[in-house]
This record gives C-alpha cells, sequence and structure tokens, in this order.
C-alpha cells in the first residue's frame, strides 16, 4: 500500500516542520562527514557499548561495497560522542535513493553518561546530511526498544522522522549477563537444566575459534539442518564467511562447534563487539538432537561472554507463530534471565519526494519477493513447481 507524502506531517512549536530544510546542531556540536579510514574506524567502535557487527566497516563493505559506504562523526566540543555508517544504495542517472544505518547511530560511550541529547543531535546530523544535503531517504535502525518509546519517539518526531511503512517489528529475548554465573544456571527452565546435565554427560567436545576452517564446517551442518526443517533463508551466511575474513582479529565472530569423535553434532555463531552479544546462526545435527549438544554449546558461550565482561546477549529474532520450536528453545535458555522485546522499528526521513517515491517502490516490491519466498511448496495441496525448460 502507498503512503501519501505528507508536508505536515510533523509540526514543531514554532510552526510547520519544513523537511526540505537543513538543521543547526546545538552549541559545541560539530560533525564531520567521510573523514576516517577503516584503521581509525575500528579504534572509533572500541569506545562504544552499543558497538555492533552491523557497523563495522567490514560488514558494510561486504554487503554494499566500500564505495557505497559513508561515515559520520558528531563531536561535542571536540571529542567524538556519537557514530554511524550509513550503507547508500542509488538509482543510477536520476541520484536518488537511500541511506540505511542498521542498528546505529552509536551514541553510548564506554564508561560516560548516556545523554539523550547526543541522540537528537547524531540524528539531526544525520538528516541534515544524508536526506538534506545528498536528498536521499535516510532510514534509521537504531538500538532502542518498547520500553524506550517515552524519551525518544518524541525526539526523533520532532527531528523529523516517522516510522517505515508499516512493516511488522523485529521482536527478541535479551538475556541479562550481569548476575553470577550460578545465578544464570539455576535461572535456565527447570527443562533446560535437565538437557544441560545431560549433555554435559554425554563427552561433547567442543572446538572454538574464527578461523576459516570452522566457518566451513559449520556451514556443512548449517546447510544439512536447513535442507532437513526447509527453512526459508534470508540472511546468506556466506556474506558473513566473507565479512569474517575481512574483520579485524578483535571484532572477529566466535565459532562454537561440538561433537563425540570425528562427528559434529551443533555449532553456533556470534559477535560479541559491544556490550551485546549477538545470536548469529546455529545449527543442530540429527545426531545433536539426541545428544543434546546446542544446550552444551549455548551454555558454554555463555561463560565465554561473562569472561569477556558481556553484559547482554541478544538471541536474536523470535516469532512465537511462525517459528515456535526456535522460540521454545530461546524462551528456554534465557529463563528467568531474559526479556521478550520489540525494537522500536525503523524509521524514515526524506528532503527529496522523488526518493521517497522510489524507496517506497523498492520496499513494496522486496516485501512482495519476501512473502513469496517464504511459501511453503504445497499451497492448499497444489504443488508448487518451476517450470521445464522448453
Amino acid at each position: 500500500m502507498w503512503r501519501q507524502p505528507c508536508s505536515d506531517r510533523y509540526a514543531w512549536k514554532e510552526g510547520p516542520f519544513d523537511r526540505t530544510k537543513m538543521r543547526e546542531l546545538s552549541p559545541g556540536y560539530v560533525s564531520e562527514i567521510d573523514t576516517v579510514d577503516e584503521r581509525t574506524w575500528c579504534e572509533i567502535l572500541e569506545h562504544f557499548d552499543d558497538a555492533n557487527i552491523y557497523q563495522t566497516w567490514s560488514y558494510a563493505a561486504v554487503r554494499g561495497g566500500r564505495q557505497n559506504t559513508s561515515h559520520l562523526l558528531l563531536k561535542e566540543n571536540g571529542d567524538i560522542v556519537a557514530v554511524a555508517q550509513a550503507r547508500i544504495a542509488k538509482l543510477p542517472f536520476i541520484d536518488v535513493g537511500i541511506a540505511y544505518i542498521r542498528w546505529g547511530p552509536l551514541w553510548r560511550l564506554r564508561n560516560a553518561e548516556t545523554k539523550e541529547e547526543t541522540f537528537r543531535q547524531a540524528i539531526r546530523a544525520l538528516r541534515n546530511e544524508y536526506a538534506c544535503r545528498r536528498g536521499l531517504i535516510l532510514r534509521l535502525f537504531p538500538i532502542l526498544f518498547d520500553d524506550d518509546a517515552p524519551r525518544f519517539l518524541p525526539i526523533l518526531k520532532e527531528e523529523g522522522f516517522s516510522r517505515s511503512g508499516k512493516e511488522q517489528r523485529h521482536r527478541t529475548i535479551l538475556m541479562d549477563l550481569s548476575r553470577p554465573l550460578e545465578d544464570l544456571r539455576e535461572g535456565l527452565s527447570p527443562q533446560k537444566r535437565r538437557e544441560l546435565r545431560r549433555a554435559e554427560r554425554n563427552g561433547l567436545e567442543i572446538v572454538e575459534g574464527i578461523g576459516d576452517e570452522l566457518f566451513e564446517k559449520f556451514i556443512k551442518i548449517y546447510r544439512d539442518m536447513v535442507s532437513r526443517k526447509k527453512f526459508v533463508e534470508f540472511n546468506d551466511i556466506n556474506e558473513f564467511r566473507s565479512i569474517q575474513g575481512l574483520l579485524p582479529e578483535k571484532f572477529k565472530m566466535k565459532i562454537m562447534l561440538c561433537g563425540s569423535g570425528d562427528e559434529l553434532c551443533a555449532g553456533l555463531v556470534c559477535s560479541a563487539i559491544g556490550k551485546t552479544a549477538i545470536y548469529l546462526f546455529g545449527a543442530t545435527s540429527n545426531t545433536g538432537m539426541k545428544s543434546r549438544g546446542s544446550y552444551f554449546l549455548h551454555w558454554k558461550l555463555i561463560e565465554w561472554l561473562k569472561h569477556n565482561r558481556c553484559s547482554v546477549y541478544d538471541l536474536n529474532g523470535i516469532n512465537p507463530v511462525t517459528n515456535p520450536g526456535t522460540y521454545t528453545f530461546k524462551n528456554d535458555l534465557a529463563g528467568k534471565n531474559g526479556k521478550e522485546v520489540f525494537f522500536l522499528g525503523r524509521f524514515d526521513s526524506y528532503a527529496n519526494v522523488l526518493s521517497y517515491w522510489c524507496v517506497e517502490c523498492g520496499d513494496t516490491l522486496r516485501a512482495i519477493y519476501r512473502t513469496l519466498r517464504g511459501l511453503p511448496k504445497t499451497v492448499r495441496g497444489v504443488e508448487l513447481r518451476p517450470k521445464a525448460a522448453n
């Protein structure tokens, strides 16, 4: 469904919001665009608690290409207080498109007080650059949840952002790792504690690391699982393998495999850059289901995350309706230590109506494509097969 652009969607106390005009940053704040190289960007990320794999230089290079990536720094009195990496996608010849910032901006500095004003100035600077100056539609997917709505929705609205379409908001479980390890184990669901004890008695061996050979082994059991369960893959695991090859060692994803003898039964891939670790991929073979290998792996990962001072484990996506099995697994794993949350959503701002319409059309086509990909092979008893080649 099309959304009609509305010039008076936002209202300010001093008058109607003019989406075509830039707004000055508050005194003391300045922004810089594309003034850093890859090494400097990696060093900057280490200073933010909300740093994540989606804001790494390597992720953007694989997903969109280095030439289609832009970086903004926000400084207050000369010090960097917020940053954001945008992936740029433009249509040729007509110079319109989108700047997409996933899990950004980053504005929660390590060992510093978080200020809502920093977030406001960051999204204002982003809008000035990408929506007003470049004429792109700016799409933010910030790390904000429903609990943050009373404080941050007004800021987003006042700075010229509205929710992107009518998409279903992402939902996940956040596991609190700040408690002692014995309390975390006690907080698992009773079933998970029993499964974990059984797994520990099965003599499983753990192999962990960051190398490509481990990623290759994980992909093998992952592919077997996808084929067995007929999952629809919306994330290309080979892209993440390429990202792993480009990431600096301190940012590389953690790969953990477990098995008995030469037979692998389960594996997972996790990213832990800031204070929140993200569960990216998991796979279990038929043998792993019997040996409870995935339970054992996740517990060993939790021990590792505690050792590396991560305070939150994001189990990265749940849907009790379309994927009840995975939801049950993650919910039981988190137990009393977990909290189900909805992301606040994606937010758009634009000054160029042509960019708006082009991106809106692309969103509609992509939604249709994803829906068709998710259809089962049979619909109401009629088998769907590709047409034979002539």
